[in-house]
């Protein structure tokens, strides 16, 4: 690629990130810092819903290479090779429509990345300056590793040619960011109004033991979600609550969880059967019970201390909408609007699971602080 169409792109991802930043810099908030973690998580979740619906819409290759466009730094410059491409093959990866939206991911990426570097330097100088916790730069340096090895798996789903493993951990990396980027969101919320003691600490503790626990099944729920996603398994069971006319239908494990092979292919290179599709399903279906069950009793008991109540609200809410939109994904014969929305509820879940787990964690060390005094 030139290193004028590098330069563009550069251009291009500041020219995204100014917006943002501007609205920051001009507003009346003092903590400006505070502001610009919370517009980064907005932002980010944003990124990760377009991220589903390029994925959903098949524009993961609309553009076969990276980080441009046929080596151009928009599909401008590269129209007469994607209408090339587009007429060779009408139904294939790369259309016009579709080259734009893997472009435009790839814009609002790259934006991000200059608001984390963003976050960094800001959270370095002020660190530097102050020595206050609210700038403490190891979480900023962290985004900012965690965005680079974001992009480098960004970049081996398209030269790899949207091979399950990368592609799942590539969204598992975007649920990550999102966690990280709320935690960050958490600490400064905390700085700002730290909260008041509670005498509810032995059930504060057994509410942080859940809250980790729910951490740990949504993101392996997310992970179960993307290889659903990613080999295209959606409608291997296209009935609820049975499959194919099955409580068990046959299912082919071996090769439906083989992590390191191409999209639609065994490890040796054969056709993947559909029935290793429907183990990919029923799998992911079937764990849902298990975040139904650790999340529920995680929002029973959060749901009575006040200071976690609302957020337990919320939960219970998006895993209920979460649950409609899954079977609404398989009775409607797999709309886009729902599956972006069933993208949107899995973000949403690892967002409020992580606030929760900050509001837990923080409310401990208050009390452990009070009770050393």
């Amino acid at each position: 690629m030139q290193a004028s169409s590098l330069l563009q792109l550069a251009l291009m991802g500041i020219l995204v990130a100014i917006l943002p930043l501007s609205m920051v810099w001009m507003s009346a908030d003092a903590n400006k810092f505070r502001k610009l973690v919370w517009v980064a998580v907005f932002l980010t979740f944003d990124l990760i819903v377009f991220g589903g619906f390029t994925r959903l819409t098949d524009s993961g290759l609309g553009c076969p290479d990276w980080p441009g466009c046929y080596g151009m730094a928009n599909p401008f410059l590269a129209h007469e090779q994607i209408s090339a491409a587009q007429t060779a093959m009408p139904t294939g990866p790369v259309t016009v429509a579709k080259a734009w939206i893997e472009m435009i991911h790839r814009y609002l990426a790259m934006g991000i990345g200059v608001i984390i570097m963003a976050l960094l330097f800001t959270s370095i100088v002020q660190w530097r300056k102050t020595r206050m916790q609210a700038f403490k730069p190891a979480i900023p340096l962290a985004l900012f590793v965690f965005v680079c090895i974001q992009g480098a798996f960004g970049a081996w789903t398209v030269t790899l040619k949207l091979q399950p493993a990368i592609v799942t951990i590539h969204l598992l990396l975007g649920m990550g960011l999102l966690a990280l980027l709320a935690w960050l969101g958490g600490r400064e919320d905390f700085l700002m109004q730290p909260p008041a003691p509670t005498t509810d600490t032995a059930a504060l503790r057994r509410i942080r033991v859940l809250a980790i626990l729910a951490a740990v099944v949504i993101a392996a729920q997310i992970a179960l979600g993307g290889w659903v996603s990613t080999n295209y398994a959606t409608l291997a069971c296209d009935e609820f609550p049975l499959c194919d006319g099955y409580v068990v239908p046959p299912m082919d494990f071996e090769h439906g969880f083989h992590l390191w092979r191409e999209l639609g292919k065994t490890a040796a290179g054969h056709y993947l059967p559909f029935s290793a599709l429907v183990a990919i399903h029923w799998v992911h279906r079937n764990f849902a019970i298990v975040v139904v069950a650790v999340l529920g009793l995680l929002v029973w008991r959060a749901w009575r201390q006040p200071y976690l109540a609302k957020h337990a609200r919320l939960l219970a809410l998006v895993l209920f909408v979460q649950l409609m939109t899954g079977v609404a994904t398989v009775y409607f014969d797999f709309p886009l609007a729902i599956a972006v929305m069933h993208n949107a509820g899995a973000a949403l879940l690892v967002l409020l699971a992580t606030m929760l787990n900050y509001r837990v964690k923080y409310q401990l060390d208050v009390n452990r602080a009070r009770s050393a005094v």
